[in-house]
C-alpha cells in the first residue's frame, strides 16, 4: 500500500465514523437536550465497552501485532468507575445494565482480544484515538451543561493524566499503525473491522436514542 495506513484507516471508515457521530442521540446530548440521566446512561455502556478492551489488554502485550498499542496511560476503566460513583451513587454496580447492542460489542472486541490480534488494534483505534479527539468536545459540553467540575468527577474518563501532549501521542499512535505488523490483505481486513466498529457504536447510539427520546421542548 503507498498510503500510510493511519491515512487509509482514517478515509475508508469515515462515512461511518460521521454516521455514529451525527446520530440523533449524541446530537441532543451535546445539544444540552438531554438530562443528565442521558449522560450517566451513556457513561455506563462505555463502561462495558472499556472493560472489554482493557480485560483483554494484558494478554496481548506480548503479541507482535496489538502489544505494541497496548500502553496503559490510555486506559479508561478506573476512570469510568469514578464517573459513575459520580454520577450514580457508591452502589452503582448494582444497577448498571447493558444494552443488547453494548454487549454485542463488547462480546465482539473480547473475540478479538482472544482470537484475532489484528482485530483488537481496529476497536482499540476506533475508540481511544476518538477518545483523545472529539472525546474532549463531550467533555466541554458535559462540564458546562450539567455543572462538573472542570476535568473532575464525571467527566474524568475524558481526561488522560498520563498523557501530556496529546498531539504528539495522536502522532505517535498514528504512526504505530503505519508500522502495523500485517500485510496487505490483513490491514484491508483491519479497516473493515474499524468500519463495523463505527456500526456498533451507532447501534448503541440508536438504542439510547430509543430510551430517552427528545422531547420537543
Amino acid at each position: 500500500m503507498d498510503t500510510p495506513f493511519s491515512t487509509l484507516i482514517r478515509t475508508a471508515s469515515h462515512e461511518q465514523h460521521t454516521e455514529a457521530e451525527s446520530s440523533s442521540f449524541m446530537s441532543d446530548l451535546l445539544g444540552g437536550r438531554l438530562a443528565v440521566d442521558a449522560y450517566a446512561r451513556y457513561t455506563e455502556q462505555l463502561w462495558f465497552v472499556y472493560r472489554a478492551l482493557e480485560e483483554g489488554a494484558e494478554a496481548l502485550s506480548a503479541d507482535p501485532v496489538a502489544g505494541p498499542f497496548i500502553q496503559p496511560e490510555l486506559f479508561r476503566t478506573e476512570a469510568l468507575e469514578r464517573d459513575l460513583a459520580h454520577l450514580r451513587g457508591p452502589g452503582w454496580r448494582a444497577g448498571v445494565t447493558a444494552l443488547p447492542a453494548t454487549e454485542a460489542y463488547a462480546a465482539r472486541i473480547a473475540a478479538c482480544a482472544r482470537d484475532w490480534p489484528a482485530g483488537y488494534v481496529a476497536h482499540h483505534y476506533t475508540r481511544y484515538l476518538g477518545d483523545l479527539s472529539g472525546g474532549q468536545i463531550i467533555r466541554d459540553k458535559a462540564e458546562r451543561t450539567w455543572g462538573f467540575a472542570r476535568k473532575g468527577d464525571g467527566v474524568r474518563f475524558y481526561v488522560f493524566e498520563g498523557i501530556a501532549n496529546p498531539a504528539a501521542f495522536k502522532r505517535a499512535y498514528r504512526e504505530l499503525l503505519d508500522g502495523v505488523n500485517a500485510d496487505d490483505l490483513e490491514k484491508q481486513r483491519i479497516v473493515d473491522e474499524c468500519k463495523r466498529a463505527f456500526d456498533f457504536n451507532g447501534a448503541v447510539f440508536r438504542e439510547l436514542s430509543g430510551e430517552f427520546p427528545l422531547s420537543a421542548a
